[in-house]
This record gives structure tokens, C-alpha cells and sequence, in this order.
């Protein structure tokens, strides 16, 4: 996981890309919030806000 995260990096550093880190993080978040609300108590809540 690191060393994609490293090569990530280094693409939007070379190529000037770093409007893609947002991006990136936004769609990170949203997976990670998914798999959370998968079998927890807290999923209602959070299917509220979508």
C-alpha cells in the first residue's frame, strides 16, 4: 500500500498533477466510510446523509 502510495506521488509530481489529490482523497474517504457503514450500527446514520 505504501509503495502505491509512493508511485502516486511521484506521478502527480512529475507530471504536475496535484488538482488529482483531492480528488484521490475524496473517493478514498467515501470507500472507506462505505465499508464502515457495511455491518455496523452506525449505518442508518449514515445512509442519512447521502
Amino acid at each position: 500500500m505504501l509503495e502505491l502510495l509512493k508511485d502516486l506521488w511521484g506521478f502527480m509530481k512529475e507530471r504536475k498533477k496535484f488538482w488529482l489529490a483531492p480528488i484521490i482523497i475524496v473517493l478514498v474517504l467515501l470507500g472507506g466510510l462505505l465499508i464502515l457503514a457495511q455491518g455496523s450500527a452506525v449505518a442508518p446514520f449514515i445512509y442519512t446523509l447521502f
